[in-house]
């Protein structure tokens, strides 16, 4: 039998290795280990670690030696297992494990509990009996923090965790003013929700009753993140506690909360507002030692987990823009539900881009208010993990598992974690283990579903009081302390209550104001204002040059040589196509100051491979950025292929938008029907947040549209959506025909002094349309055109007027030419929102002679923009729709009946006989 037969394969191997290097030179290993070899005693025997003898006559190893790896083989199940056995459940009896940590399970017994071994050494407390050591380890693993960290796969992180939970045996030291002053935020978190729920009785505020643990650890997350130089925190989480996090950590006046609890009408007829428990906040908190740091809280809606894209979105931006030497000083807080975070695949999405080049923020503190149910439904029935937070593993990030009865332990705690990621720069998770004392919100009854568990619940001290009674005991407080400190918060609330009643109005105050110092706020009538979007010809002959001109010392694919170098030739043609036309939108821009971001899938390159804005070298695969060349003052040009995301990467880019308006921020999708996946995003935020929050965003949005045969995914964009969601002000809707018009669009949303959404209908045959091209003229003297008219149509022949938006007009265009009809013009309406109805309404009445006006659409009738046509325009009425029969799916599969149907629409536009619509 192979001596190291005890041992399993992997601890075989490493102590193998370990031991064979001490031999050969034991200053080699590290102290800890040098100590616990040099403790065995092996008289003439020496053993090479393989099996084989090198002196001795024996083949077993000696029997201390063999129990020393027993000790050891027991240490690391309670670093790898230890997690399971904690005392972390305030509520409940923790689910059973097996096996367990007893010691029959590491060939010990309670005969070896006074013997000495060296195995203490490798937890840093020297040789010690195996039961100091034991004790060690319930202290360090099983007391009321479990940690899981061992899958972690860089020794030096595993190394770090492993010393710092030595220090004081992962147990708390806090000094006597620290204890109060975690007591006052306890406080603080209990008595303001009492006092909502006495003054507010039965209305919803979801309440963070059995989880206020979270305030004192949140403000001595601050206090400590200080000390780190962390200038800006921004935070995001749901309903559940979100009230107490306002007031007792962002400093929202508890007066506005009142206000906005008693329904009073909000101080601007634009903004429509949203329930109190959504609502952002923005703040500067000076904190102990000094510092100043400012505080950001962003609007969340309903869907769960929406708001921890947009945190990173966020953070991202603020460290692009205020901290690129030092992106840490920016630090993202996401505080999840425990059934949200299990059940919501956006959450992976997120914690998949925590690493990547485009989209890491250097570390993200993940909080789990584990209520232990989601709304009705059991733990058991919300996830098939052990754990909640374990989809933190994926990024192999630390796990901490705290009671939250245990307030000094989730202080504890929430410092281990800030420590790791100012460190390491990863994300870390806590999971904070409490309850939900009343139902999902304060009018449910709980009891229907969880009897036995609201039974323990309605007997259970609050976590002030536990601590309140711990702290008499070790005598640092009397029992007045905390009287006092009940009764002095609650004389402030009082107070606030009654100011927040001499208001006739709520105010909201906007999020992340001084980001948006600059900018204004307008309705429809502004958006539909001209800008000056004109840029120099020498400019853009500069743009041209730097970007058709590679590095004369690097190899490039002979096809990119080309593609690159006929950008020049375009120039000086007088013709610049679609790709052109991005590139010296975006080049001027930068040279302008503004930076620009475009992330999604393959933007890079571009699906369609018309963009390039990165070229490789041939034989490195090194990066060329051309645009980020353009002069020393420019802005910068930032551009990232995405992970497979819709719903993230939006979320994402939004949260980047909302943070940085000077930026012109991008999200392309692969195919326009992808963005569908993003559907909550686009709900929640884009279309609604300037009307809830009085968030403007600028986001843009490249969605490729065009029916070309490609099928039911590949075709729409699903421009319907898009135009149901448009409302008043709230966004813009494009869908460009020529370079030009794209190109002023892109300088348009940042010449502004206003931000909307853009979203834009983009092609793909038409990147390499002969006919869409646009002169140098039309980028240096033109602007957007809403509408453009037929130029080759003499308006006293024209019998058929024709309206049609998108690629569907060179369809259209091809056979008019074909047809030889000059009875018939075609007026393209560039921007579907907001509509413009003058120009619309101008043209029918150039065009008097018309008495045939059709809406043109290769889409089908339920879908594309007709029925927006005819909700907005009133004329539209009675125009003859031209389009495919309504369908189910937006486009055939079969490319045959796809051609047959685009065709029998356009023999439909040139002649109303032809009608198979019906």
């Amino acid at each position: 039998m192979d001596k190291y037969s005890f041992l399993n394969a992997a601890h075989t191997a490493y102590f193998a290795d370990l031991y064979e290097q001490y031999l050969q030179n034991p200053d080699s290993v590290e102290p800890s280990w040098r100590a616990f070899f040099q403790g065995y005693d092996f008289g003439s025997e020496s053993y090479g670690m393989q099996g084989e003898v090198i002196e001795g006559v024996s083949t077993q190893i000696p029997e201390h030696v063999q129990k020393e790896f027993q000790v050891v083989k027991l240490i690391d199940g309670y670093r790898t297992r230890g997690h399971l056995f904690t005392k972390t459940n305030p509520v409940r009896e923790r689910r059973k494990y097996a096996p367990t940590l007893a010691l029959e399970n590491f060939g010990l017994s309670n005969s070896d509990l006074d013997t000495v071994f060296n195995a203490g050494e490798i937890l840093g407390i020297g040789a010690q009996t195996l039961r100091e050591i034991i004790k060690h380890l319930e202290s360090i693993y099983c007391d009321a923090i479990g940690v899981e960290y061992m899958y972690i796969r860089n020794p030096e992180e595993i190394k770090w965790i492993q010393e710092k939970l030595n220090i004081n045996d992962n147990q708390p030291k806090f000094s006597a003013d620290q204890k109060k002053h975690i007591l006052r935020k306890l406080n603080e978190a209990v008595s303001f929700e009492n006092f909502l729920h006495t003054k507010y009785v039965g209305q919803k505020r979801f309440s963070l009753e059995g989880g206020e643990s979270l305030i004192p650890a949140l403000d001595a997350l601050i206090e400590r993140a200080s000390e780190y130089e962390v200038k800006e925190f921004v935070m995001g989480m749901a309903h559940r506690g979100r009230l107490s996090t306002l007031t007792n950590i962002f400093g929202k006046s508890a007066k506005d909360i009142f206000s906005e609890f008693e329904g009073k009408d909000y101080e601007q007829e634009v903004f429509d507002g949203d329930v109190k428990y959504h609502l952002g906040w923005t703040s500067d908190r000076e904190t102990e030692n000094g510092n100043k740091i400012n505080l950001n809280i962003a609007p969340n809606p309903s869907h769960l987990e929406t708001v921890g894209a947009v945190v990173e979105g966020i953070t991202r931006a603020k460290q692009d823009d205020k901290y690129p030497e030092n992106p840490s000083q920016v630090l993202p807080i996401v505080v999840h539900g425990d059934a949200a975070i299990s059940g919501q695949g956006l959450v992976y999405e997120v914690v998949q881009m925590a690493q990547l080049e485009g989209y890491k923020t250097n570390g993200t503190i993940h909080i789990v208010v584990n209520n232990q149910v989601g709304f009705t439904t059991n733990y058991l029935d919300g996830r098939s993990s052990t754990y909640c937070t374990d989809v933190g593993k994926v990024t192999l990030s630390p796990v901490l598992h705290v009671n939250a009865d245990d307030a000094e332990a989730v202080v504890h705690a929430m410092l281990f974690a800030l420590d790791f990621r100012m460190q390491f720069k990863r994300d870390v998770f806590i999971d904070l283990l409490g309850y939900r004392k009343y139902g999902h919100n304060e009018g449910d009854e709980p009891k229907f579903t969880q009897p036995l568990l609201y039974k323990a619940i309605a007997k259970h001290k609050n976590p002030r009081d536990i601590y309140a009674a711990k702290l008499i005991e070790q005598g640092v407080i009397d029992n007045d302390h905390v009287l006092k400190l009940e009764q002095d918060y609650k004389t402030k609330l009082e107070g606030d209550l009654e100011d927040s009643r001499k208001e006739d109005k709520t105010v909201i105050t906007p999020f992340m104001q001084n980001e948006w110092t600059d900018y204004i706020t307008v309705e429809e009538d502004k958006m539909m204002k001209p800008i000056d979007t004109t840029y120099s010809k020498e400019g853009l002959e500069k743009i041209t040059k730097v970007i058709s001109s590679l590095p004369e010392d690097k190899k490039f694919i002979r096809k990119i040589e080309r593609l690159v170098q006929s950008r020049q030739t375009m120039f000086d043609e007088n013709k610049l196509d679609w790709a052109m036309a991005e590139h010296l939108a975006y080049g001027s821009l930068l040279e302008e100051g503004h930076d620009v971001r475009i992330s999604g899938q393959d933007v890079e390159r571009g699906t369609f491979s018309h963009r390039h804005a990165v070229v490789k070298v041939e034989d490195s695969e090194e990066e060329i950025v051309l645009l980020n060349k353009l002069s020393d003052k420019q802005g910068k040009f930032f551009i990232y292929n995405s992970l497979l995301s819709e719903y993230g990467v939006v979320g994402f880019d939004y949260g980047y938008a909302m943070a940085s308006p000077k930026t012109l921020t991008i999200w392309e999708a692969q195919f326009g029907d992808f963005s569908n996946g993003a559907q909550i995003m686009l709900d929640q935020y884009i279309s609604a947040a300037e009307d809830k929050w009085k968030l403007q965003n600028g986001l843009v949005m490249l969605l490729p549209h065009g029916y070309e045969g490609q099928g039911a995914e590949h075709s729409s964009a699903r421009m319907e959506r898009y135009l149901q969601l448009c409302a008043k002000d709230n966004m813009y809707v494009a869908d460009c025909t020529t370079p030009a018009n794209m190109f002023h669009l892109l300088r348009r949303q940042v010449k502004a002094k206003f931000r909307k959404p853009l979203i834009v209908f983009t092609p793909k045959s038409l990147l390499r349309h002969p006919l869409c091209v646009s002169t140098v003229d039309e980028f240096v003297n033109g602007s957007f055109q809403m509408v453009i008219d037929d130029k080759n149509a003499n308006a006293d022949k024209v019998k058929t007027l024709v309206f049609v938006t998108g690629k569907f007009y060179y369809d259209l265009l091809e056979e008019q030419e074909k047809l030889g009809r000059d009875d018939v013009a075609l007026v393209r309406v560039e921007q579907l929102f907001p509509l413009p109805e003058q120009e619309i309404k101008d043209i029918l009445s150039k065009y008097k002679n018309a008495n045939d006006v059709v809406w043109a659409q290769e889409e089908p009738r339920n879908m594309g923009a007709y029925s927006h046509i005819l909700m907005h325009l009133e004329e539209a009425k009675t125009f003859r729709a031209a389009s495919r029969r309504t369908y189910g799916a937006p486009a055939a599969g079969s490319s045959v009946r796809s051609k047959k149907r685009h065709q029998e629409v356009i023999d439909y536009v040139f002649d109303k006989t032809k009608n198979n619509q019906r």
